[in-house]
């Protein structure tokens, strides 16, 4: 008896198999799918969201490699199975794609991770990236299938002209926001403040528009043309932290040795007790200006970003009231003393109070 000429054995052979392989690949890549993701989401560190990027894509790799077998196992048609190699082999060159660009951008997120930004990475910059791999991966398929890219090189380039003059708006955001990152003084995390008013920390930037988280927590989007085109103050720069100055006053029957003294207790103290103050640093004091009813002076401290001078200003008012009243040093209210003069001449008279 020939067992490869028996029909049970045939049928084994030319439909069982194939068909094992292929459901068989499939349940595999789901279950190696699902027990990787299930064991990394426990520790949800830096390779949990490097692996994660390739949800679906394990599945999806081991039902096409079991299709890729199963071809290769049964009996069909030259032209049927030449073509369907052609296919799959098409597919497999997009799942690398796909996959490539996936991972690219977790590892572009986790690198920022280390780094500690606050923000992450400008999603321009993804955006980009993913372009640049999704445009490399559509050559090599293109070569592979035989068509020459040279003719559609040259038809984008004509048509990438008539594209950029109805384009100009969009393309000079994007060239505004690329030109913006590249030199370094506007990035996410940073605390910026146009000359139309805007102000907020930066928390993404796009191929089109800034986003500007306000204190508020709303937030405001501004075209890169105009970011780049504004004056812009940036309280990051060239460091997080930063110098602000307080407004004081006092009576002028104080004694402004003893009031500077006790007002650069109290800013110490606050400098080095509140949370976002630096406390090496020493502040000091400048009386400024004498006003209608009060010595005006400056306290000058420093913190550590500028969300950070709320509180330090809130604690250093509240701790200075109190230690003013202790001290018997007065704040006065604003007072105006007129003073009266007796037989004021008007015209040709004499005035007598």
């Amino acid at each position: 008896m020939n067992m490869a000429t028996d029909p049970p054995f045939r049928i084994t052979a030319e439909i069982v198999l194939p068909l094992s392989i292929f459901f068989g690949g499939i349940l595999l890549g789901l279950i190696f799918e699902i027990l990787l993701l299930k064991k990394l989401s426990k520790k949800k560190g830096k390779n949990y969201e490097f692996l994660s990027s390739m949800r679906y894509m394990i599945m999806l790799s081991f039902a096409v490699v079991s299709i890729y077998a199963t071809i290769h196992l049964t009996t069909m048609d030259r032209t049927l199975f030449h073509f369907l190699r052609k296919t799959l082999h098409e597919i497999m060159l997009l799942l690398g794609t796909i996959i490539a660009a996936r991972l690219l951008t977790s590892f572009m997120k986790m690198y920022m991770k280390g780094t500690e930004a606050i923000f992450g990475i400008p999603t321009i910059f993804i955006n980009l990236a993913k372009l640049l791999i999704y445009l490399v991966g559509l050559t090599i398929i293109l070569d592979s299938l035989g068509v020459s890219i040279t003719p559609i090189l040259t038809a984008m380039g004509v048509g990438g002209l008539a594209v950029a003059l109805a384009l100009q708006g969009t393309l000079a955001n994007l060239f505004s926001g690329l030109h913006v990152i590249a030199s370094g003084k506007i990035k996410q995390g940073d605390y910026i403040k146009l000359s139309t008013g805007e102000e907020g920390y930066v928390i993404d930037m796009t191929w089109r528009d800034t986003t500007v988280k306000m204190s508020s927590e709303n937030v405001t989007i501004i075209p890169n043309s105009k970011l780049a085109s504004a004056s812009v103050t940036n309280y990051s720069l060239p460091d997080n932290e930063m110098v602000f100055t307080a407004q004081v006053g006092v009576g002028y029957e104080s004694n402004l040795k003893k009031v500077e003294d006790v007002t650069t207790s109290v800013a110490t103290d606050v400098m080095r007790e509140v949370s976002g103050g630096i406390p090496d640093f020493k502040p000091y004091i400048r009386f400024q200006t004498f006003a209608d009813s009060r010595i005006n002076m400056s306290v000058t401290m420093r913190v550590r970003g500028f969300s950070d001078q709320d509180m330090i200003q809130h604690e250093f008012m509240k701790r200075l009231h109190e230690r003013y009243r202790a001290e018997g040093i007065t704040i006065p209210f604003p007072v105006r003393t007129l003073f009266i003069r007796d037989n004021i001449p008007i015209g040709n008279k004499v005035r007598q109070s």
